[in-house]
């Protein structure tokens, strides 16, 4: 399968990203998933779609001592190797149904803005229980289904171009939405909330934590950004196997 991120017109409008060019500072979701991260030293950490690294970046300067950063895309692990190296890092170009989930092997898994590509989350949930140690816990960044089952995935607007409503249909349909996203038609997977988190609980996970992310009020002069808490755009889940 290949990687929409591979795709040199895509790729570089990713670039101009605030949370490319700034890391986990730029991310609007980052003061709410930080607290998520457990104690890192001497812990090992698999982040599956890692994009450019920020995040194996950060759970290094934890302290971790092993962290596998996975992505399908070659660009952006190229990046990765670049921005956000370290000897304690290992980049590889691999997709999340692709890699072979050793048993009992990490102390945590983490995704960011990756699930919402991937049609089957219950598989993935399954591989990620199978890999984790007793203990272990598996933190994600989804795009909430109430952004995936968003008409287009855009806002209604009124003849000046101003943002009436967000639109919501087929909301209990899963499966394949077509958007447009950075100038390319992109693939994404809708899941249902009752999906994401009865997968979880199905497969034997303990729930720690469910927020709704929220732009940070330092955000809140950029613009479009207000329109961003009229409904929420991702879904921050924490959960825990058990030991």
């Amino acid at each position: 399968m290949d990687s929409i991120y591979d795709n040199n017109l895509f790729f570089e409008q990713y670039a101009q990203m605030s949370r490319s060019k700034q890391g986990l500072s730029g991310a609007g979701e980052w003061h709410q998933l930080q607290p998520l991260f457990p104690e890192l030293s001497g812990k090992s950490v698999l982040d599956l779609g890692c994009g450019y690294g920020w995040h194996c970046k950060y759970a290094a300067e934890q302290g971790a001592a092993q962290v596998l950063g996975l992505d399908l895309s070659e660009k952006m692990i190229a990046k990765a190797k670049v921005r956000n190296a370290d000897e304690h890092i290992t980049y590889q170009v691999c997709g999340v149904d692709e890699y072979d989930y050793p048993e009992c092997s990490w102390d945590l898994v983490v995704s960011n803005l990756v699930l919402h590509y991937i049609a089957d989350l219950n598989e993935v949930y399954t591989q990620v229980y199978h890999t984790l140690k007793p203990g272990g816990e598996f933190i994600f960044n989804i795009e909430h289904p109430v952004f995936t089952a968003g008409i287009g995935q855009d806002w209604v607007y009124d003849s000046e171009e101003k943002p009436l409503y967000w639109a919501i249909d087929d909301y209990y349909r899963p499966g394949e939405r077509k958007t447009h996203f950075l100038g390319c038609e992109v693939t994404k997977q809708h899941h249902t909330l009752t999906q994401i988190l009865m997968g979880l609980l199905q497969c034997g996970f303990v729930i720690e934590a469910v927020q709704e992310a929220e732009p940070p009020k330092e955000m809140m002069d950029i613009p479009g950004m207000k329109d961003e808490l009229r409904r929420p755009m991702m879904l921050l889940v924490k959960v825990r196997k058990p030991v």
